[in-house]
């Protein structure tokens, strides 16, 4: 019985530390929306306008991606920052690791984030 405790509680530890480390690889993997928005506006609003709906001075076929829609807001932070990468096939959207750094990419997707509210915030 004490060997099925022991190991209970050695389980429960690895069980937290794994959660901590996971918590703070998420506070890492954060962006800032403040300087996200700068990056959107100087590079992303031509296509998918400022409001983030794909009403951009320039139209595609198919059409830029509404980036304040479901399909858009509902997709995993690692799937946007792969999208912004590596761009997307057969579409417009090209790949803006040849411009962007990681950094400036996780910027984007918090500014992202920001547009699917539909808040039309100042940031600091």
């Amino acid at each position: 019985m004490s060997l099925r405790i022991g190991a209970v509680v050695l389980l429960s530890l690895l069980s937290v530390s794994a959660i901590s480390a996971g918590l703070g690889a998420a506070a890492e993997y954060a962006g800032h929306a403040g300087k996200g928005k700068a990056l959107y506006v100087n590079l992303c609003i031509r296509c998918h306008g400022a409001e983030g709906k794909g009403n951009g001075a320039m139209t595609f076929t198919p059409p830029v991606a509404d980036l304040t829609a479901p399909a858009a807001q509902n997709k995993l932070d690692a799937t946007l920052l792969k999208t912004i990468h590596d761009g997307r096939k057969n579409t417009a959207m090209g790949a803006w690791k040849f411009v962007l750094t990681e950094e400036e990419m996780r910027d984007v997707a918090a500014y992202l984030r920001v547009l699917g509210t539909g808040a039309n915030r100042t940031f600091p």
